[in-house]
């Protein structure tokens, strides 16, 4: 096989339709358009409009939203790092941090971090400095001699389920103690009254 012998599938590349070139082409005359009617003017756009009815993308229900400050990043499983250190584009007997690892085209720049994964196996002794790892790759690096520095702080899952019952609870003895101190208001009065004197 040659350079200049390397060509795609058959119908691989359809053809471009050529409009209003002529009757006998199937696409002359209106072009595909039709006779009259809003959709055959040009300057319309109807996308998502279904002839007055509730359209599609209203009917259906919206969840959650796009965290637009989310931090993005670059994975890598420990196969690629035993890969680079068999290589020897990583030297293991220095500390791998993410500048090394971004040095070495394992991430962009445009990343927040490195997060280590535990697919494959890693028989080297590393050290490593990264953003975030798996507990997997955490017990298989420890396992080959190595260690693991997390730079990114560890969100604390249990801190936050307790901080939310808490807010929850507070919220359901609000309307209750409410509701108490109005009872209490409404007996004080009536304890305070004291009984008619005969005339």
């Amino acid at each position: 096989m040659k350079l200049n012998e390397i060509k795609d599938n058959n119908g691989a590349h359809a053809g471009r339709i050529r409009r209003g070139r002529g009757m006998g082409s199937g696409k002359g005359k209106t072009s595909g358009k039709g006779h009259k009617g809003q959709r055959s003017r040009s300057g319309v756009s109807l996308r998502g409009f279904e002839g007055g009815q509730m359209p599609l993308y209203r009917r259906l229900p919206k969840r959650g939203f796009t965290n637009v400050f989310r931090s993005r990043y670059a994975v890598v499983n420990l196969s690629a790092l035993q890969k680079s250190i068999d290589d020897k584009v990583l030297d293991a007997g220095k500390p791998i941090t993410e500048d090394v690892l971004c040095e070495a085209g394992f991430m962009r720049k445009s990343f927040d971090g490195v997060r280590i994964l535990g697919m494959g196996e890693l028989t080297a002794k590393v050290d490593l400095e990264v953003s975030g790892a798996s507990k997997s790759a955490i017990a298989a690096v420890e396992k080959a001699g190595g260690s693991i520095k997390l730079t990114a702080p560890v969100k604390d899952k249990e801190a936050k389920r307790l901080k939310r019952q808490s807010k929850s609870k507070k919220k359901q003895s609000a309307p209750v103690e409410q509701e108490a101190a109005e009872q209490k208001a409404d007996d004080k009065p009536a304890a305070e009254e004291k009984p008619a004197e005969n005339a």
